[in-house]
Formats: structure tokens, C-alpha cells, sequence
């Protein structure tokens, strides 16, 4: 990286066309301390709103569903409708964060997402939340499509793995915490709680990010491509209604009919973004070995980590017997072991292969479902927690370097991009992990539960496999990050 010269603008200097935001030059040398920490912060918070509240509904199903006189079957639509707003809208948001900048993309996203917030806080029929659920989600793709992009420009690049860990950090444990998090809430208030508390939390972000957020100054000139992000919708809408129905017993039919869909408008969407100098699918990212391998590793990972976090739960209180509370504590040691790796992963990514970091703790991830499918049928307290935190140690020694691969193998103007495809990795991953669950409970019920740690362990292996492999396209001259 080369540094400023003399005559280079202050990095934390305003210019006029930034009016109040702070302008990261093109050499990316990030935000001066303590400006880092209060962009960092936003970032955050922004995330953990829009991550927590995607798992938080799940828990509170029951009660909205008998509070607001809805079936079961209907008060899916709750988790569904957000659900299915990110990821139609991830891709597109990326896009337009390349030509707008990432902070507007941002903070436009943070105020819907609060906004939304108050309307499902305030909704008082099934269809009012549903509709809520929808703002709020396009709300959190506007957060999560950009975060990454945001980081790359608030640290500068020699201590890039940190600032990636951190925000791996976050995403894992709001993850990880956000059926306890709701368990706890209702216990003290109401359901509508549950969205409430994130509207003093989103005003407080939205006050720091206005001051505190930098804008890229170098950004795309291609037009926005419309027909993209609408065929971009089409087609991950109908993947994502053809997964899920196969994994809730859908007639075959519809699911193929899905399916079939899927693919004949992905073939045309795909064929669009070829031609395109800075497409809304990143296909010009994806022919870069590293990022396109970094991006399978994750998928795979990703649909481990879900097939995990499914059918533990079940494991544990159907099949050994145990209460909610104890399946609780003894699932924490995963995510409290990556609160403790991942800042260690963040700086070794600055050091080490990403390959050898993330093939490293995939194995170790692999192993750890290994012995949590082999478990005896009466374990120790402390044979289970040790083998959930050697799970977490995997995981958190994989993300970070993982995702700096991914980020920093993209061109600097297209950081939106690759921060989109990074989500929507996440996203896959986790989408066909529950739909597997689900599959493997319906053909085997009693040993559903093994079975598809058996198959998360299947995955974890493949992504170490696949990890391995960017070691020798490092080799091959990629850069030294990857």
C-alpha cells in the first residue's frame, strides 16, 4: 500500500462533498484511533440488530401465534417474510452501495430496519407484522449487504484481519445468543417487546454513524441494472421456497415446478451479469480462484454450523434426556469459544494463509460434530462441553481469515459487491442446513438428530478440503492475505 503524499487529504479531514461524513482516500489507510472504534461501533450494533432479530421470532412463534388468534402454519410467515426480504435484497443493495456509497446503503437501511421495528412493535394482526417483518428485513439486508465494505474502510489493511474478526465475532454470537435473548425477554415482558427494544438501540446507532461512518471515495460508474435485481429476486425467492419445501414435505411437484423456475431464470440472470463491467451478481469476483473458493468454503461451513445448531437441541432433550435450561449451558461453550479465537484468528489472518487457518479449524470443526455424534447415551456435563467448544474453536479459527480472504482478493471498488456475495454465502449455507434437518427428520425421526451431525461433519470436512485448497492458488502468486 502506498502512503499518503504530502499534498493527500487529511484521512479524517472532511471534504465538501462529504459534507459531514469522513472520506477514506484510495490508498486505505483506514480511520485514525479513536474515530476506528466509534465507526467500528456502529457497525456493530447495526449488525446485531439485523442478525439477532432473523433467530429471536423463532422462540416467540407460539405466543404471537395465540396472541394474535393465527394458526401455527400462518405464524411461520413471522421468520419467512424477514427471511426471505434479505436474501432477495442483499445482492442488489451491494450493488447500489458500489455506486452510492456504503454508508448511505447503510445508515437508509438502519433507519427502515428501526422504523420497522416500531411497526411490528406496534402491529396487532398477524398480516400488519408479516408486512412489518418484510420493511424490517429489507431494512437488515441494507445493513448486512455493506458491512464489510464499511470495515475494509475503517481499518487499514495491515490490520484488517482485527477489524473482520471483530465483526465475525458479533455475527456469531448474536447468532448463537438470539433464542436465549428472546427466551429471556419473554420471560420478564410481551412479544412486542422483543422488537421494541430495538428502536432506542437503531436511533442511538443512527446518531453515531451520521458523524462516525467514512464514504468510499472511489465508487462504480456503471448504471444500476434493474432487470438484474429483479431477476436476482425471482430467482433466490424460488430457491429459497423450493428448499424449504422440500425440507417441510412439500408436494414434489410444486418443489420441482420451484426448482425448474430457479434455474431457467438464473440461466438468463447469469447470462446477463457476463455481460455486464460491474454486475449485481459479482461473476467477475467469482472467476478470482481465491474469492470463488473462499465463497464455497463458506457455503459449506455455513450449512455445518446450521445442521448443528438444528438438531443439538434435539440431541440433547429428546435423545439424552436433558432439560431446556441444561441444553442451553452446555451449548454455550460454542459460541463463548468463538468470542475467545476469533480476535486471535483476526490477527494471525493478517500473518497467515487463509487456506491453512481455515482448512485447520474446519477439521477441527468436523471432529468436534465427530464426537458429538459418537456420544454414549449417558454423557458427563463436561465430555459434551468440551466437545462443543472444540466445535466453536474450529469456527472461529475458520470465519475471520476466511472472510478476509474473500474481501481482500475483491478490486476496492467492488469491496459492495463482495460483501454481498459474503452474506448471501452465509445465508445459502444456513438456508440448505435447516432444509437438510428437516429432510433427515422426515426419513429418519429417531435417529435424526445423529444423523445429521453425521452429515454437518460431512460438510465441515468438504469446506477444510476446499480451504486447503487456496493454499495452492496462494502458492500459484495470489496474494500473501488469502
Amino acid at each position: 500500500m502506498s502512503a499518503l503524499s504530502p499534498q493527500s487529504p487529511h484521512p479524517l479531514r472532511p471534504t465538501p462533498a462529504a459534507s459531514s461524513a469522513v472520506r477514506v482516500p484510495s490508498a486505505e489507510p483506514g480511520l485514525a484511533v479513536p474515530q476506528r472504534y466509534w465507526a467500528i461501533l456502529v457497525v456493530a450494533l447495526g449488525v446485531t440488530l439485523a442478525v439477532l432479530d432473523g433467530a429471536i421470532a423463532n422462540v416467540a412463534l407460539p405466543t404471537i401465534a395465540r396472541q394474535l388468534h393465527a394458526s401455527a402454519a400462518s405464524s411461520i410467515w413471522v421468520v419467512n417474510a424477514y427471511q426471505l426480504a434479505v436474501t432477495i435484497s442483499l445482492l442488489p443493495l451491494a450493488a447500489l452501495g458500489d455506486r452510492i456509497g456504503y454508508r448511505r446503503v447503510y445508515l437508509s437501511g438502519l433507519v427502515l430496519f428501526t422504523v420497522a421495528s416500531l411497526g411490528c412493535t406496534l402491529a396487532h394482526s398477524l398480516p400488519t407484522l408479516a408486512l412489518a417483518r418484510v420493511f424490517q428485513g429489507f431494512g437488515a439486508a441494507g445493513i448486512i449487504s455493506v458491512n464489510t465494505a464499511l470495515v475494509r474502510m475503517i481499518y487499514p489493511s495491515a490490520h484488517l484481519g482485527r477489524g473482520i474478526a471483530l465483526n465475525t465475532m458479533v455475527v456469531a454470537i448474536a447468532s448463537a445468543l438470539g433464542p436465549s435473548v428472546a427466551s429471556g425477554m419473554l420471560a420478564l415482558a410481551s412479544w412486542p417487546w422483543l422488537f421494541a427494544v430495538n428502536v432506542p438501540i437503531g436511533l442511538a446507532a443512527l446518531a453515531l454513524g451520521f458523524k462516525a461512518l467514512p464514504a468510499n471515495s472511489s465508487r462504480s460508474s456503471a448504471p444500476y441494472d434493474y432487470l438484474s435485481a429483479l431477476l436476482n429476486a425471482c430467482v433466490f425467492g424460488l430457491l429459497i421456497f423450493a428448499v424449504d419445501g422440500l425440507g417441510q414435505g412439500q408436494s414434489l411437484a410444486y418443489v420441482a415446478a420451484e426448482a425448474l423456475g430457479a434455474l431457467v431464470l438464473g440461466y438468463f440472470f447469469v447470462r446477463r451479469q457476463l455481460t455486464r463491467p460491474a454486475p449485481l451478481l459479482p461473476v467477475d469476483l467469482l472467476k478470482i480462484p481465491i474469492f470463488a473458493l473462499s465463497i464455497a468454503t463458506s457455503v459449506c461451513s455455513f450449512c455445518a454450523q446450521m445442521l448443528a445448531f438444528v438438531s443439538l437441541p434435539f440431541l440433547l432433550q429428546d435423545t439424552l434426556g436433558l432439560s431446556q435450561v441444561q441444553t442451553g449451558l452446555l451449548i454455550t461453550p460454542w459460541p463463548l469459544a468463538i468470542i475467545v479465537i476469533a480476535p486471535l484468528a483476526g490477527v494471525l489472518s493478517d500473518r497467515v494463509s487463509a487456506g491453512w487457518l481455515g482448512g485447520i479449524g474446519l477439521a477441527l470443526l468436523s471432529a468436534g460434530l465427530l464426537l458429538l455424534a459418537t456420544l454414549g447415551a449417558h454423557p458427563e456435563p463436561f465430555t459434551l462441553a468440551w466437545r462443543m467448544a472444540l466445535c466453536g474453536v474450529g469456527f472461529g479459527l475458520f470465519q475471520a481469515p476466511n472472510n478476509r480472504a474473500m474481501l481482500a482478493a475483491a478490486p476496492r471498488e467492488r469491496s459492495g459487491g463482495a460483501s454481498g456475495m459474503l452474506g448471501t454465502a452465509r445465508l445459502t449455507g444456513q438456508t440448505l442446513g435447516a432444509a437438510l434437518v428437516a429432510l433427515i427428520f422426515g426419513i429418519a425421526p429417531l435417529r435424526g438428530p445423529t444423523l445429521a451431525l453425521y452429515v454437518a461433519a460431512g460438510f465441515a470436512l468438504a469446506a477444510a478440503l476446499v480451504s486447503i485448497l487456496r493454499v495452492k492458488q496462494h502458492h500459484g502468486g495470489a496474494p500473501r492475505c488469502a
